[in-house]
């Protein structure tokens, strides 16, 4: 027992001293506590019935190996947890995590913008929409863009000292992108109050994210600086944004005419179809002051910094894996001479080799079908709350992580656990009774 505190209490302080934050470590130690917890409960089950069925129906060395397990009830459980712990974050971090990146990407449409242009002078416009007419694509929309710093909230000066979350203070230290329009825009819908359509005086609509973050909500009169001229307005709505999307989105709206006379600039942004990359090059030189940004080239460099991270983690938690198939090779090498003297016993009573084998094999194999059981299991329901919660979809693509981790377990388990095993069926039954 002291030797599991000691090893609990040495993965807690590496867990704190590689996150580097109290409340980051708090939650993956209770996220992984919390997971042993259920993998123990549902692993005992899993055994309990396994076992109650095959000294039903099992029969010859099948009914051996059952009989094995509930001999060794917790020795079974604790390697059935230990290994479904790591073939989850090996599941979770190839088949979910290439399932949630395929869909992140088969979500987008295929002609959603992949570039932005931004700083876009206002007499700019009308030649830049020619520009695009002559090219044979569609002319964006110019969006107004102003560039304005939150200084109060219900004329009580705010500063990032008054936040403990550390993006509030970033937000708060930075100016915010203000636009103006009448209409809603696509991908945004209200949650909360009212749009305030056209005509209407100061007021504004805030992404609900934003005012989560720094604790608005409607009625709240807000005061944005722009070039040293302070004007204010109550929040009228709140908005849900479809990030997704690729187009433009701010996440504060005024009315139009609201922020006329400001220093206002431009943004768009529009799909550039493979092969027209050289219509970059032409823009740039015809409008040298606007900058393109290539989404496309941003989410392909993100796409293999992503696949190197997590390649790396699964390299770690692949050795992590055979550390611990090690100690199960350990586990079963100590037991070896007491599992041998077992097996003289009953080749002595009549036993036949094959039938002790299958017992073996049988122990084995059960033992990695729960853990891989239970590790599909969670690996499929961690995807599918990063899916939801994260990614915002409906459901996780994959359905067979389940089978797949069952598979995975068994097959990977039962030939392990036999060539761990070996030394148990070698000599003579009568040596191995005089051992005893």
């Amino acid at each position: 027992m002291a030797s599991y505190l000691l090893g609990g209490a040495c993965l807690a302080g590496l867990m704190f001293w590689m996150a580097g934050e109290a409340r980051l470590a708090a939650v993956v130690l209770g996220g992984f506590l919390a997971a042993i917890a259920v993998y123990a409960l549902i692993g005992r089950l899993l055994l309990e019935v396994v076992v109650r069925l095959a000294s039903r129906l099992a029969s010859g060395g099948w009914r051996i190996g059952v009989a094995s397990l509930r001999r060794h009830g917790s020795a079974s459980l604790l390697q059935v947890v230990a290994l479904a712990l790591g073939l989850t974050t090996l599941l979770l971090l190839s088949l979910v995590k290439n399932d949630l990146l395929a869909a992140w990407q088969t979500k987008l449409p295929p002609d959603a913008p992949n570039r932005f242009l931004i700083n876009i002078q206002p007499e700019q416009r009308a030649a830049l929409g020619e520009f695009f007419s002559q090219a044979g694509l569609a002319v964006p929309r110019f969006e107004p863009m102003v560039r304005g710093r939150l200084v109060a909230v219900n004329g009580r000066p705010i500063g990032p000292q008054e936040f403990a979350e550390e993006r509030a203070r970033r937000l708060v230290e930075r100016e915010f992108n203000l636009t103006q329009r009448d209409d809603l825009p696509l991908g945004n819908a209200i949650i909360a109050g009212t749009w305030f359509g056209s005509g209407a005086t100061v007021q504004f609509s805030v992404e609900q994210g934003l005012a989560g973050t720094l604790g608005l909500k409607l009625g709240d009169e807000l005061s944005f600086e722009v070039a040293g001229q302070r004007f204010s307005g109550p929040v009228t709505s709140l908005r849900k944004l479809d990030w997704d999307s690729m187009r433009v989105n701010f996440f504060v709206i005024a009315p139009q005419g609201s922020l006329d006379g400001q220093p206002t600039s431009y943004i768009t942004s529009f799909h550039l179809p493979a092969g027209r990359e050289a219509l970059t090059a032409a823009l740039v030189q015809s409008f040298p002051n606007v900058t393109v940004i290539d989404v496309a080239a941003l989410v392909r460099q993100l796409q293999q910094t992503v696949g190197q991270v997590i390649g790396a983690i699964q390299l770690v938690f692949l050795f992590a894996l055979i550390a611990g198939l090690t100690v199960l090779y350990a586990a079963i090498e100590t037991s070896n001479g007491a599992r041998g003297q077992e097996l003289a016993v009953m080749r002595a009573l009549g036993g036949q080799r094959r039938q002790l084998r299958q017992g073996v094999l049988a122990e084995f194999a059960v033992q990695g079908g729960v853990a891989g059981l239970l590790a599909g299991a969670g690996a499929t329901a961690i995807g599918a709350v990063l899916a939801r919660q994260v990614f915002g979809f409906d459901d996780l693509p994959r359905s067979d992580t389940l089978s797949i981790g069952f598979a995975a377990g068994l097959v990977g388990v039962a030939i392990f656990g036999m060539f761990a095993a070996r030394r148990a069926f070698s000599g003579r039954v009568i040596d191995r009774l005089r051992e005893g």
